[in-house]
C-alpha cells in the first residue's frame, strides 16, 4: 500500500493510502477509514459498530442515523447486511466526504448524508431512528478525540430520536488517554438505560456500547454470518464478543 495523496481540510490532515484492492484514509497515524474491492469487514472499530446495530431486540433496523461518517466503513457493513434500511449520516467535514465519494464508492450506499455539525443539528432533529449511533471523534496531532462528552442534554437530543424499541449506541477509544471517557459515558448509560451491551473484537482498542429497554444477545449476529462471501469476513464476524454490562 503507498500514500498517493495528502489533504488538509478544516479538521485534519487526511492521507490516502492504496493497493491494488484496497483504499485507506489515515489521520494522525491511524486507520480512518477502509475500503477493500471484495471484503467488508477488518478486524478493527467498524466491524463492532455495525454489528452493534444489528442488536435491536424487536428485529434488524429499517432505519439509522449515523452521527460521524467519514468514508463509511461501517455504514458499507450494514448496506450489505440490511439492503432495504434507511441510513441518514451527519459529517461536519465537507472534503472528507468529496474523498469518499472519489476513493470509497461512497455513492453507492445510497446513504442521505448531512453536511454540518452533528450536535447542533441533533438539538434541533425530530425526526426518529431505529438506531442512533454516535460515532464522533476529532483529530488531534497525535490522537484522536471526542468533542464532547455526554451530558443530561445531549442524551436528552440522543434519545429523542430513538424509536420506542429502538437503540442507542456509541463508540469509545480505550486505552491510554481514554480512559475517562469510557468510564463516563458508561455512568451516563448507566442512569438512563434498562440494558446496555458491550462490543469487541480482539484487533481494535474500541468499545461499541449498545443500550435500550431490551438488547438482543450474540445469538442475533450468528443469523447474518453466512451473507459473507469471503471467510476471512467470516472470521472476523465470528470473534465480535457481545456482554451484557446491565
Amino acid at each position: 500500500m503507498r500514500r498517493v495523496e495528502t489533504v488538509e481540510t478544516r479538521f485534519q490532515t487526511l492521507e490516502v493510502w492504496k493497493s491494488a484492492t484496497a483504499t485507506e484514509f489515515r489521520v494522525a497515524g491511524a486507520i480512518h477509514a477502509s475500503h477493500h474491492r471484495s471484503r467488508l469487514l477488518t478486524g478493527l472499530a467498524w466491524d463492532v459498530i455495525a454489528a452493534g446495530c444489528l442488536l435491536r431486540a424487536d428485529g434488524p433496523p429499517k432505519s439509522l442515523l449515523m452521527l460521524g461518517l467519514a468514508g463509511g466503513t461501517s455504514c458499507r457493513v450494514l448496506r450489505k447486511l440490511l439492503p432495504d434500511c434507511s441510513i441518514t449520516a451527519v459529517e461536519i467535514d465537507t472534503r472528507i466526504i468529496d474523498l469518499a465519494k472519489e476513493h470509497m464508492d461512497l455513492d453507492s450506499l445510497g446513504i442521505e448524508i448531512i453536511n454540518i455539525d452533528a450536535y447542533p443539528w441533533l438539538a434541533k432533529n425530530r425526526r426518529m431512528f431505529d438506531v442512533v449511533f454516535d460515532d464522533i471523534y476529532l483529530a488531534g496531532k497525535t490522537d484522536v478525540f471526542r468533542p464532547k462528552m455526554w451530558n443530561p442534554e445531549l442524551l436528552g437530543h440522543l434519545r429523542r430520536a430513538v424509536e420506542p424499541g429502538g437503540l442507542l449506541g456509541v463508540n469509545l477509544v480505550t486505552g491510554s488517554g481514554h480512559r475517562a471517557m469510557q468510564v463516563h459515558t458508561r455512568k451516563i448509560l448507566h442512569h438512563g438505560f434498562h440494558t446496555i451491551r458491550s462490543l469487541r473484537t480482539p484487533g481494535s482498542l474500541n468499545e461499541v456500547l449498545m443500550a435500550g429497554d431490551r438488547v438482543a444477545t450474540r445469538a442475533r449476529l450468528d443469523a447474518f454470518a453466512s451473507a459473507f462471501a469471503d471467510w476471512r469476513d467470516r472470521e472476523y464476524w465470528d470473534i465480535i464478543d457481545v456482554r451484557k454490562l446491565i
